[in-house]
């Protein structure tokens, strides 16, 4: 390791207590090596056209379908093919959430602790885009960053909200197929890579955390149909925040069970020897240990709860509007749909029936328009951070494509397409003009296949339009 981790004497105290002889492996845990994992993302390339664009060397995660280990000192997290949103740096042990999970597309389904997006991202990847997905994150900066990564990842069909767990439960109820509940924790299995968990464990804000996951669960169980599966996670080894929770959980909701999930033999079982009335199922749950494999420490329990679960109804695949901007404009001109649909066709070349094969509600908020999915009850009242696939900013009555559409694109999808070099993609995310190209008007910025942003030809010039913020 490059430095020596100074872990907290009453942690070390009780694994010894809980680990018995496999403590000292434990312990020798911290004095090696990270993992580094990263995932591909099945939304913009499938597994063989990604293993052979990708420049780096790779290994694949065992218990995660697009998880793939990588070698630190290859910084994919510098590369263009970041940037492009070909993968999402992510820890191994905590691809295993999403895998648990197991969503489908169609469903309707809500990461309620969301961010920074690592498995709302990878939960999108499944379902590709279809049916919902509501991303929550409580706290607004980190709502933002959420709401970057979904774009990056060129997520269409997701919803990102800023909302208290108290009211989402008031919004949604037993609305979700399933729902990821990735739980706020003391952060014990990160210790290895995370300084500022180390810095802030007590035992005191293992009581706070245990209490509030506690929280979080029960609205997360009024979100949820009949039928409906939930995972609870969290990245420590407390039994306190992990299989107390859990037991508490079954006894406040006896319409729960804990589903048993066959990992192989790289996830250990739960231990109710660990706590005082264990609740039947804890046995169920599962333990990620860094010195049983190749990634960080986490928890999980997979929760089924009881009932039938009934069909979600067939959304219309037409893109309605609604919302502020709807209507015809001064002296009659064409409503914001209409705009909306001849800017995509005649100033980008994508289908005639590309909204309508996407499906949802367009929905204006000032200048911007977005593609709202179908099955999003009304948003009224709701902080909503990002409503869906920002389509285009309308300046004046002058259109211009969102970024967000540009990550959201294949190449396949339009013939106005400038395949950049290494170079000249170096360039354009500097945010310089490039010369030498052909055409005119908004064409879509590829490099190796995968979009980039839009640029504007004119005159043998391509006018940057990759957002100032985002330049290098």
């Amino acid at each position: 390791m490059d430095k020596k981790i100074k872990l907290p004497e009453e942690f070390l105290a009780r694994m010894e207590r809980l680990l018995g002889s496999e403590y000292e492996d434990f312990l020798e845990s911290y004095e090696k090596e990270r993992h580094y994992g990263l995932r591909r993302n099945p939304l913009k390339a499938s597994k063989e056209d990604f293993l052979a664009r990708i420049p780096f060397h790779l290994e694949p995660v065992s218990w995660a379908e697009e998880g793939y280990y990588y070698q630190a000192k290859e910084q994919p997290g510098r590369h263009i093919l970041h940037e492009a949103g070909a993968y999402y740096i992510q820890e191994p042990s905590a691809m295993a959430v999403a895998e648990i999970l197991a969503p489908r597309p169609g469903e309707y389904i809500l990461d309620l602790c969301a961010a920074p997006g690592g498995k709302s991202t990878q939960i999108a990847g499944k379902m590709q885009g279809q049916g919902l997905l509501v991303s929550n994150e409580i706290v607004q900066s980190r709502a933002k960053i959420l709401s970057h990564n979904v774009e990056r990842m060129g997520v269409r069909n997701c919803v990102v909200c800023n909302e208290t767990p108290e009211r989402m439960a008031s919004f949604f109820p037993s609305f979700f197929d399933r729902i990821a509940v990735d739980a706020p924790c003391s952060g014990e299995g990160m210790f290895r890579k995370d300084d500022t968990a180390v810095e802030e464990w007590s035992a005191a804000h293992v009581g706070m955390c245990a209490e509030r996951q506690s929280g979080i669960l029960d609205e997360a169980a009024l979100m949820l149909k009949p039928g409906g599966v939930l995972v609870y996670s969290t990245c420590t080894f407390s039994p306190d925040e992990n299989e107390s929770v859990v037991s508490a959980f079954l006894r406040a909701h006896e319409e729960f069970t804990v589903e048993k999930v066959d990992c192989g033999k790289f996830f250990a079982a739960g231990r109710p020897d660990w706590i005082d009335d264990a609740q039947a199922g804890v046995e169920n749950t599962m333990r990620l240990w860094p010195h049983l494999l190749k990634g960080e420490g986490h928890y999980i329990a997979r929760f089924r709860k009881g009932g039938i679960s009934c069909a979600n109804p067939e959304t219309k695949k037409d893109a309605r509007l609604e919302g502020k901007g709807k209507g015809r404009g001064k002296n009659g001109q064409k409503d914001i749909g209409e705009q909306v649909q001849h800017f995509l066709t005649e100033e980008l070349g994508l289908p005639e029936d590309w909204m309508e094969r996407n499906g949802g509600i367009l929905r204006s908020f000032g200048e911007n328009v977005y593609l709202m999915p179908s099955a999003m009850p009304p948003i009224e009242g709701m902080k909503i951070v990002r409503p869906g696939l920002h389509l285009v900013t309308n300046k004046k009555n002058r259109m211009e494509p969102a970024h967000s559409l540009a990550l959201a694109l294949h190449i396949e999808e339009t013939d106005r397409v400038v395949n950049l070099t290494q170079e000249e993609a170096g360039r354009y995310f500097h945010g310089e003009s490039l010369s030498g190209q052909c055409g005119k008007g908004w064409t879509l910025m590829s490099y190796l296949g995968y979009p980039l942003g839009f640029g504007k030809v004119a005159n043998g010039q391509i006018k940057n339009h990759y957002p100032k913020g985002l330049r290098r």
